[in-house]
């Protein structure tokens, strides 16, 4: 057989391979099962294919048939936070392979986020978190409860082209305002764009605190965070 068609029938079974691969962890994401998501993470590096082939063409095409179908109603919260928790295993297997290599992810830009002081609600917040960073955004998640001083501070030294303000229940809204008198207060408003969200937030809320955008959801969360970064 002749060397070309050699080499390349060698590249039809490597392309079919990888193929094959990143399919199995697209059906990771979207059967929920994180094991599975680490292990084939493993043997897609292991191949010595492109870990972030692996994150943009297996993991995020997943996540984001999950949010389709949880914007139309086709699947509830329990099964987008345990999409959102096999994506994360899968995620973490490439990262650590980025970074063994030697690269940097590319990166959309630093993405800090948290859930305002009195509110210890995290399912919300950590979805958005894990679609911003397989959508490319370098994301630091402060946790839950996040007095306003800590977002102040963080914003101060991580300097992030987005504040993510999470709150879940009512009682704990003002506390969205009261970072971003806060920035205000420490003349850094202008440095940071403010995205909030969580179920009791609207459009007319961040409007009314002065939020740069509102996140609908965790899908809605990705487009706004894209659209302020124009």
């Amino acid at each position: 057989m002749p060397k070309e068609k050699l080499s390349k029938n060698k590249g039809e079974t490597k392309m079919s391979e990888k193929a094959n691969l990143l399919n199995k962890l697209y059906s990771s994401v979207i059967n929920f099962d994180s094991d599975t998501a680490e292990r084939v993470a493993d043997e897609f590096i292991k191949d010595g294919l492109d870990p972030l082939d692996g994150i943009e063409e297996g993991i995020t095409k997943g996540l984001k048939e999950i949010g389709e179908k949880f914007n139309k109603g086709e699947c509830f919260l329990p099964e987008l936070l345990m999409a959102a928790e096999a994506a994360q295993e899968g995620i973490k297997v490439f990262e650590a392979e980025i970074k063994r290599r030697g690269g940097e992810k590319e990166t959309r830009g630093k993405v800090l986020i948290g859930t305002v002081s009195g509110d210890i609600h995290s399912i919300g917040k950590n979805i958005v978190a894990t679609m911003l960073a397989v959508n490319g955004f370098d994301v630091v998640d402060l946790g839950v409860n996040v007095p306003t001083g800590t977002f102040i501070n963080k914003v101060k030294e991580l300097k992030p082209k987005i504040l993510g303000l999470s709150s879940l229940i009512t009682t704990t809204m003002p506390f969205q305002k009261e970072v971003i008198d806060a920035l205000i207060e420490a003349g850094l408003r202008g440095n940071v764009k403010v995205l909030i969200g969580g179920a009791p937030t609207t459009k007319e809320w961040a409007r009314e605190i002065g939020a740069n955008a509102y996140g609908a959801d965790a899908s809605d969360a990705v487009v706004k965070a894209n659209e302020l970064l124009k």
